[in-house]
């Protein structure tokens, strides 16, 4: 399966010590060099920098189609836009995603996306993680992840955690 990732899943995955989940899951999981430089060149020092930057199984890709590139960064950060370009070449089969805007963009070109919460309810149902509701928690307080409350009320009634 070929995978792509933007910046905020493989951050927010390494804020509660969880990127390896992507590995698990997916083995090789691809980014764009802007999600690469957005991680570890900008957010040097803080969560996901140095885990990224030393995963071997995160493959750092470049973009071809720059025009492609330019257009989507109308409207997106150079990660979104690169990320998204990047499934389309790849033709990936997942992008990895949260920013609403983005998968907006990514519903319209067609392509199969998830978030965080998402790869918490695989992980879970493939049984590698006993709880949903510990991870979400550690992602509200430790990485200021946005999720409303009847989203993560519902969420944690479908994986029967309530």
């Amino acid at each position: 399966m070929k995978v792509v990732s933007n910046t905020f899943p493989l951050i927010n995955l390494a804020w509660i010590g969880r990127l390896e989940l992507l590995h698990e899951l997916y083995g090789t999981v691809q980014i764009p060099e802007a999600v690469w430089h957005e991680i570890v060149v900008q957010g040097a020092g803080q969560p996901g920098a140095i885990e990224v930057s030393h995963a071997s199984w995160i493959e750092t890709c470049p973009v071809d189609n720059k025009l492609l590139v330019l257009a989507l960064h109308q409207e997106l950060d150079a990660g979104e836009a690169e990320a998204i370009a990047l499934v389309i070449e790849q033709n990936a089969d997942l992008l990895l995603m949260d920013e609403r805007l983005g998968r907006e963009t990514a519903r319209y070109f067609g392509l199969n996306y998830t978030g965080v919460i998402g790869v918490m309810i695989e992980a879970k149902q493939k049984g590698l993680i006993g709880s949903i509701k510990e991870h979400l928690d550690s992602l509200r307080t430790m990485a200021g992840f946005h999720i409303s409350q009847p989203l993560y009320l519902r969420v944690l009634q479908d994986q029967g955690e309530l």
